[in-house]
């Protein structure tokens, strides 16, 4: 019988068979079983950075491998973190235990075990800054590999590329260092006095921020920011500065400069518009929600229209931040939102 497969979306998508692991024996077993029919395989979190567009042909196994170990340095808190664990819980842990470094990050939705793989990112900061290792389970042979050097690029990872599949993250290490500097660069952070900040009131504050203007997923389907903020050519950036003075744009080290993409969505007048039963989000245009019963396909259309909505205004292309799973496995959203007819 088939099973709901969670996601953040609240989508009604199912797969042929669903198993919960909570250990890496656990993990082992459903893997045998799924390769020993021949099954597609599928490891989630709690399907939060993910855009299932249809049903799954085969095994969702939901990582649930949990636990917290510290290791104290005289210079650092090493951590070690069950990819099961949720992000959140992780970074009020850390707070709450003097451990400063995470708070920038605080309520980003998801487990920990994604953390490395999206290389997730916000109000100035990005896993990679605190990333110490990762420990992938290779589903063949049953060995533990420690990666150290993830290759951290923009949403991009190692993980993604060359462990994208036959591999999975079973555990997390984590480096915090003692000697804290508070990251007070993006937004209402940056009326904060760095002499006398603490951990706790970046913290409040981000999570104060994310609540107004993110809605829950638990009470309205979605899967955070859906696009990625585009990196262009200062060429670019000056052309449409020209034209749009006021546009925040972002310097990076090469010559290049990261746009907004909640702003390019809704200078183009798209928060509230509605496919079907998905909807740009009222508050924060980067943001696509169900609204009222949506289906798979609705998102996908509403992504499409969006983002050829911005190429006709700025042309600039926008790509999913977030992971397209089609029936066998991940697709490529950028070549799914360019095609007419929406299948997978």
């Amino acid at each position: 019988m088939k099973q709901k497969i969670p996601n953040s979306f609240g989508l009604d998508v199912y797969a042929q068979h669903l198993v919960t692991v909570t250990s890496v024996e656990e993990l082992h077993v459903a893997w045998q079983q799924a390769a020993a029919k021949q099954m597609p395989i599928m490891i989630i979190g709690e399907g939060s950075n993910t855009l299932f567009t249809t049903d799954f042909q085969g095994m969702i196994i939901v990582n649930r491998i949990k636990g917290i170990a510290v290791n104290e340095t005289s210079t650092d808190w090493q951590l070690k973190v069950g990819a099961g664990e949720k992000w959140h819980d992780l970074v009020t842990y850390t707070v709450e235990g003097a451990m400063p470094g995470l708070e920038n990050l605080a309520l980003i939705p998801g487990c920990v075990g994604s953390a490395p793989i999206q290389n997730i990112g916000a109000y100035g900061v990005e896993f990679k800054k605190v990333a110490n290792y990762v420990e992938l389970y290779e589903l063949a042979t049953g060995k533990i590999l420690t990666i150290d050097d993830g290759q951290y690029g923009y949403r991009d990872s190692i993980f993604k590329q060359k462990y994208a599949d036959g591999y999975a993250v079973v555990a997390v290490g984590i480096r915090l260092a003692k000697k804290w500097q508070p990251v007070l660069t993006y937004g209402e952070l940056k009326n904060f006095d760095a002499q006398t900040v603490t951990a706790k009131m970046i913290f409040d504050k981000v999570c104060a921020i994310r609540r107004s203007k993110l809605p829950d997923p638990h009470v309205l389907g979605n899967a955070g920011s859906f696009f990625k903020n585009p990196i262009v050519d200062q060429s670019v950036v000056n052309t449409l500065l020209a034209h749009y003075p006021t546009m925040p744009i972002y310097p990076q080290n090469n010559q290049c400069a990261k746009l907004s993409s909640g702003w390019l969505i809704d200078q183009c007048g798209l928060k509230g518009y509605q496919i079907g039963g998905a909807a740009v989000h009222q508050q924060h245009a980067l943001v696509l929600v169900n609204q009222n019963r949506a289906t798979s396909q609705d998102i996908v259309d509403l992504a499409r229209y969006i983002r050829d909505s911005v190429v006709q205004k700025f042309a600039v292309n926008l790509s999913p931040e977030i992971r397209f799973i089609g029936q066998f496995g991940e697709i490529n959203a950028d070549k799914l939102l360019e095609r007419v007819d929406g299948t997978s």
